[in-house]
């Protein structure tokens, strides 16, 4: 049976729709600019998004047509690539064939797959993008970047730097344009060498057009070379149109604008050719050219050699989604049952690190029962630390919230090295300290190599909030606000907020004597990174405060009562405990253990016992990755080892975060139980059967798309190109301003994920696999043209499984058909430890027994 949806509105539009009128609209330009550039968050809000986010109005290979011809980007594999993942039998001969089948027909098959395994194909022309300013040293012989590029980000940096300066810029609170112009006006020295740029900033001259006629003349050409100029530079114009956009992503707000970032560099390349040539020795760029670029957003036609890639990425990715819906459609499938209370139930992030841990708590209690929801637990707040001078957004990125938590009667002090503060730049402070305790720094630096250990340095998810502080949970006063945020959360909105998260899980009644509710976040040392390895759903940041404010309001006797009316009985001997996991350390530590009853307590110091026999066993799993450690040693041993490198100054890789994640399983829990998935899939608990309409699952499928999957398609991007659409080799970066990384001092900003996040991904789109009847998924997707987007558009895959006929249905073009795998017999294993010992890169769906 077909279910057949509507085409989504617009969907073949990739540019916003266009004012008309002049040839050059300055409004029109800057904002297709600030859709098309980096949307980069500062790193310490390092959210995960699509990086071809521009193009999502795209089929998801048209998209990659468009960015690879327009802009350049690297979007695939390379034919080498794919073919050698072939001959390693990582891409199927059946799937391959299918592939070719359903793209090109039966009676094609042959012709293609001689073209996919054995042609040559001549390389990709260059992209549109940087063709007309290429003229300036095809025309001038002139390098107009070298010029202008260095001072112009060294002035950026020194406008937005957060704390690394021990200056802030002389002139910051009018804005970036205005803060220039006043010290132009007001300096013995300038940033200009010649006059005219300078009196065109001065005397108010410098729009935007009448500068581009000057360098340019033509107007037909002016938003091809605005593209051209912003492009050389991506990070940094991408940037400062995210702090324009969200000035609050700054902790040190600072104003400015795309607008001052091309008038500034516009009067700079002036400024560059009057001092090269002499004023008026020099013509507009227009004037030179012979022949006009290649419009930059032309029709983009396919190629034989685009069409081979895309079936090689579809063969790819179905190699491996054939695997998993083969293991969860396997009749003979082991079951677990469970007669009687559960031991205790606990719910983790769906994040796919989780995945594995869930999988040994479960093997070494088989009574106990796991979740997983998004870490921020359905509580969205902004959070204040004691002593803190900032609060942050602990909630998904795209929410904003209402409500603050403080953290009030912290015993913790932020602890100091005296080598890593102020005094040591001053003059004869920093001389004395440099004569002293410079030595004492160098020996334990040296020390350091031998024997890491914790430090002030340390980035630890565990210092994100002190246990033993009090927080501000419930609203006594709705009226009393801080920032125009109410404090706290009332009985009413508590009790929602938990029946949502319970329902959404379908943890509705057979609940165990403890229920804990565990966040997770990151701890590292060197890594300007470390935003992205924490909890997503919290913003970057780690889930701990979620996890115990969801567990104060579910402990709550009135919140309680209000639940019961709604169909949820917890009992009063069930508590709920909230933890948090450290994932690149392998350690949980959890909060309020003192309000437990006495029961309830011992049963509690058994669990942690558990807890901590399935972290040995879970980092004994991750270690398999790392080339230092010896995975065959015993998880106890090699558990130590991944705690200290967690902590080395030398370590790159602390931990490998999301990467090859792959898949994203919408169900209960019984879809997946005894499947071996390698930590590759991301997981939501939901029960079809609580919620038979669809209506929580609107909810989870709304943020289920643009987090995991803008999780995997920036690993994705990143992978296939890891110079342009990824940061590079972590090895040469320079923090800039504690807001972005760069190679050097004079480098572009690098957006994306370094190569030590990335080197051992598959490069995948997200398989969404959803436990429900066809026709309430289609519904429920359809609620949301942004969510459908997704799904329509194929930047993730969809599969739905009927719970009561175990058919698969896989979306495609609006329509859900009958899928069956090719694979039809699954490998078993009795033990996980096996695998681990015996695999180094990416392990095949097993059964477990």
């Amino acid at each position: 049976m077909k279910t057949q949806a509507p085409p989504l509105a617009e969907a073949d539009a990739s540019r916003p729709a266009k004012v008309t009128g002049n040839s050059f609209n300055e409004h029109d330009v800057l904002y297709e600019l600030k859709h098309y550039l980096p949307a980069q968050a500062p790193l310490k809000d390092f959210i995960h998004h699509n990086t071809l986010h521009a193009f999502q109005r795209l089929k998801f290979a048209d998209a990659l047509r468009n960015a690879s011809e327009i802009f350049g980007y690297k979007v695939s594999l390379t034919l080498d690539e794919y073919r050698t993942l072939h001959h390693e039998q990582r891409i199927r001969d059946d799937i391959l064939e299918k592939i070719i089948i359903d793209h090109k027909g039966v009676g094609s098959c042959q012709d293609w797959l001689e073209k996919i395994l054995y042609k040559s194909y001549s390389p990709s022309p260059s992209p549109r993008i940087g063709s007309l300013r290429a003229n300036w040293k095809r025309e001038y012989q002139m390098d107009l970047d070298s010029l202008v590029h260095p001072i112009l980000f060294r002035i950026l940096c020194s406008y937005l730097d957060q704390g690394i300066s021990m200056w802030n810029f002389p002139v910051w609170h009018k804005g970036f344009l205005a803060s220039i112009r006043e010290m132009e006006r007001n300096s013995f020295t300038s940033f200009f060498h010649t006059r005219r740029a300078q009196q065109l900033l001065l005397k108010g001259n410098h729009q935007i057009e009448h500068l581009l006629k000057l360098l340019v003349g033509n107007d037909k050409l002016y938003e091809q070379y605005l593209f051209d100029q912003q492009f050389a530079h991506q990070g940094w114009s991408g940037i400062v149109s995210a702090i324009e956009d969200q000035p609050e992503s700054l902790l040190d707000p600072k104003k400015i604008s795309l607008h001052d970032l091309i008038t500034f560099e516009l009067l700079l390349e002036i400024d560059a050719l009057d001092y090269h040539f002499g004023k008026g020795a020099w013509s507009p760029l227009g004037n030179r050219i012979k022949h006009e670029p290649l419009e930059l957003f032309s029709k983009v036609e396919p190629t034989e050699l685009q069409e081979v890639l895309f079936i090689w990425q579809n063969a790819l990715e179905w190699s491996y989604y054939d695997q998993v819906l083969a293991g969860i459609c396997t009749p003979e499938k082991p079951k677990q049952s469970v007669t009687g209370t559960r031991s205790f139930q606990v719910a983790f992030c769906i994040d796919d690190r989780e995945c594995s841990l869930r999988r040994y708590l479960e093997k070494l209690d088989t009574a106990c029962e796991t979740f997983a929801t998004p870490g921020f637990f359905g509580v969205e707040f902004y959070f204040k630390p004691e002593h803190g001078k900032f609060h942050t957004k602990l909630c998904p990125a795209p929410v904003t919230p209402k409500y603050l938590i403080k953290e009030t009667g912290s015993r913790n002090r932020r602890q100091k090295d005296i080598h890593f503060t102020k005094p040591t730049h001053s003059l004869f402070r920093g001389w004395l300290i440099t004569h002293t305790l410079g030595f004492w720094s160098a020996l334990k630096l040296f020390i350091n190599i031998f024997r890491p250990s914790m430090s002030p340095a340390t980035a630890s998810s565990f210092r994100h909030m002190d246990k033993f502080a009090t927080l501000t949970i419930e609203c006594k006063n709705p009226e009393h606000r801080e920032h125009g945020l109410q404090v706290g959360f009332t009985i009413d909105e508590m009790a929602t907020r938990v029946e949502n998260v319970l329902k959404s899980i379908g943890l509705v009644k057979d609940f165990a004597p403890v229920v804990y509710a565990i966040g997770h976040g990151s701890s590292s040392v060197n890594n300007p990174h470390y935003a992205a390895y924490d909890c997503g759903a919290c913003s970057g940041r780690a889930g701990s405060v979620n996890a115990r404010v969801f567990c104060y309001m579910a402990n709550h006797p009135k919140v309680r009562d209000i639940l019961a009316s709604r169909d949820i009985v917890i009992p009063v001997t069930t508590q709920f405990v909230g933890g948090l996991h450290d994932t690149t350390r392998d350690e949980i530590i959890f909060f309020d253990e003192d309000l437990l009853h006495a029961k309830n307590q011992a049963l509690h110091i058994d669990h942690e016992t558990l807890f901590a026999q399935a972290l040995d066993l879970n980092a004994k799993e991750r270690s398999r990755r790392f080339a230092s450690i010896n995975t065959r040693q015993t998880p106890a041993k090699i558990h130590e080892k991944i705690k200290t490198r967690s902590v080395s100054l030398f370590e790159p890789r602390p931990e490998l975060n999301h990467a090859t994640n792959a898949v994203c399983i919408v169900g209960r829990r019984t879809l997946s139980q005894n499947l071996f998935l390698d930590r590759r899939s991301f997981m939501n608990s939901f029960d079809y059967r609580v919620d038979p309409e669809g209506k929580y699952l609107f909810n989870i499928l709304k943020a289920a798309a643009p987090v995991c999957g803008g999780i995997n398609l920036e690993y994705f991007f990143s992978r296939v190109d890891n110079q342009k659409l990824g940061a590079g080799t972590k090895l040469p970066h320079n923090v800039m301003g504690l807001f972005g990384v760069a190679n050097g001092i004079d480098g572009d900003l690098r957006p994306g994920l370094p190569s030590q996040m990335i080197e051992v991904h598959d490069p995948v789109r997200l398989l969404i696999i959803v436990e429900h009847i066809p026709e309430v998924v289609l519904k429920t997707i359809q609620k949301s043209v942004e969510t459908y987007e997704w799904f329509i558009n194929e930047w993730v895959n969809l599969v739905v499984i009927n719970p009561e006929t175990k058919v698969l249905s896989i979306f495609k073009d609006g329509v859900f058909e009958p899928y069956h795998p090719l694979k039809k017999t699954m490998e078993t294993v009795t033990d996980s430890a096996t695998l681990v010992e015996s695999y180094e890169e990416n392990i095949p769906v097993y059964l477990i027994s």
